[in-house]
């Protein structure tokens, strides 16, 4: 499986952005999709997952109600709506589709929150 994140920019805070992530091959909806993120100096961070089997979603108690992770399965893409945002969300955020013993990792894409 082969990933695509799209989608980062600057924002101010308060502001909205939409990251994408597109994914190779026939398989992608067996995938639990999960999206990270992580800010300069400080570890790779959970952000959310959306399940394959049913599409429940998970998510971080840092980004719960401001963010909402989605996927289309017929465009192999799952999406994460990024909502009053703020400094603090500053991040490369990467996706990865969650197997049996790892992940498949997306390249990131930089998510910048002004103050």
């Amino acid at each position: 499986v082969q990933l695509q994140a799209s989608g980062g920019g600057l924002v101010q805070a308060g502001g909205s952005l939409r990251l994408s992530c597109v994914a190779s091959g026939r398989t992608f909806s067996i995938y639990d999709m999960d999206w990270f993120r992580q800010a300069p100096g400080k570890e790779r961070l959970f952000v959310a997952r959306i399940n394959g089997s049913d599409s429940n979603a998970y998510y971080a108690d840092s980004v719960k109600g401001r963010f909402t992770v989605s996927r289309d399965n017929a465009k192999n893409t799952v999406y994460l709506q990024m909502n009053s945002l703020r400094p603090e969300d500053t991040a490369v955020y990467y996706c990865a589709a969650r197997t049996g013993s790892g992940y498949y990792w997306g390249q990131g894409t930089q998510v910048t929150v002004s103050s």
